[in-house]
């Protein structure tokens, strides 16, 4: 299929038209990923794409506010924003239209975003957001539960090579809340432990002590395949505050590797990018050879009335999930003539077929299958295959 580039149709940068097959192929992988979320009972819910200022950006949402384009609502005269994560919302809906459904709450959501900028990894600014949250479990087992299913989501779907990055934030600020920092000095500690730059963590054993920077160094150095990980994570004498973090973190892992022994996991225990918002563990989903990630998630607090109840979900991105899955073949398209009985059309469709019923007598039915993109034809009431011309 051969489609123009016109200018008037110039889209700004991050925004893409689906085009087919591409809109069919992601209309199809989103089923299945919803149907699989069902499978384990998660409710689908559908927030607006637009919502006003307060209740978008409340909780949660002012993560995202740096990131969502804002508009006057001409009727009310208030702000608005258009979505840049479906997460917030889930929380919103949970806290309020939702707040007397029993816990814990499973619900899963599928839709567009729409972000100000796009970012290294995903150039994207544009895309449709799957995901799955469980509101109401401070349990370590609903961690491992949406972990287990995300990966499961997209191995069903064919993706090779997947692979998750395990996370935990929280035991970087439980050390750091030990030995009390200024705020400096913790801004200073964050990026640079984010970007694995040992020589300012060691500058800064003179104002924060030498133990402690001695503890974050090992803590920088506890990553990588999640065994040598976990045995150099167990070897840190940490506080007991990020002793207890440690444990939780090891009680996910078990759990995950007796639910998804095949799964290959990672662990980075100092990452706080991009998760400044979750109080527990965190998860980054990658497949081999794939720009960009799958997708994400982890434990946060959701709003609950005056104050918050325990969460944890993921998100995925289906334009990476979509790179990584490949194309798959669809349904062959039949070239049903002019003429033939609609009937048979019917039911060749009802068989699997992608039958195009032409709307006008041609001299040439073979030329007029291959003009619109068809595998097969009917000659008498018969299928034939359309054999590849020279060079296809």
């Amino acid at each position: 299929m051969v489609f123009k580039n016109h200018e008037s149709a110039l889209l700004p940068a991050g925004i893409t038209d689906g085009l087919p097959p591409d809109a069919e192929d992601e209309a199809a992988v989103l089923e299945q990923v919803m149907k699989t979320l069902a499978a384990y009972g998660y409710d689908r819910v559908k927030p607006p794409l637009i919502e006003f200022e307060e209740s978008l950006f409340g909780g949660l949402g002012m993560a995202i506010m740096q990131q969502t384009f804002r508009l006057l609502d001409p009727e009310s005269q208030r702000m608005m924003g258009l979505r840049a994560d479906i997460t917030p919302q889930v929380a919103r809906i949970a806290s309020s239209r939702l707040s007397d459904a029993s816990r814990p709450l499973r619900l899963s959501y599928a839709g567009q975003v729409i972000r100000v900028k796009g970012s290294q990894l995903r150039a994207e600014r544009q895309f449709t957001q799957v995901g799955a949250e469980i509101i109401g479990s401070a349990n370590p087992a609903a961690d491992a539960e949406t972990i287990c299913l995300a990966a499961e989501a997209l191995i069903a779907l064919g993706i090779k090579g997947l692979s998750v990055d395990l996370g935990m934030p929280p035991l970087v600020a439980a050390v750091c809340d030990d030995i009390n920092p200024t705020d400096e000095q913790f801004l200073l500690l964050r990026a640079a432990l984010d970007r694995k730059d040992t020589a300012t963590v060691q500058a800064l054993a003179a104002d924060i002590g030498e133990e402690a920077a001695a503890m974050l160094l090992a803590l920088m150095n506890a990553s990588g395949p999640v065994g040598s990980a976990l045995h150099n994570l167990s070897k840190i004498a940490l506080p007991s505050a990020a002793a207890a973090f440690r444990n939780e973190f090891e009680e996910i892992i078990a759990t995950i590797m007796t639910r998804s022994p095949d799964l290959s996991l990672t662990i980075d225990t100092v990452e706080n990018r991009g998760f400044e918002y979750h109080t527990g563990i965190t998860y980054t989903f990658f497949a081999r050879g794939v720009r960009g990630e799958l997708g994400r998630g982890g434990r946060y607090p959701a709003p609950a009335g005056e104050g918050t109840e325990p969460a944890t979900g993921f998100s995925l991105f289906m334009d990476t999930v979509l790179r990584a899955r490949g194309r798959k073949a669809g349904p062959d398209r039949l070239f049903v003539p002019y003429g033939t009985d609609s009937a048979r059309a019917r039911q060749w469709r009802a068989e699997g077929w992608i039958a195009v019923e032409g709307l006008e007598p041609v001299n040439d039915t073979t030329s007029e299958a291959r003009r619109l993109n068809c595998s097969h034809l009917v000659v008498a009431g018969t299928i034939k295959n359309l054999e590849p011309k020279d060079g296809e």
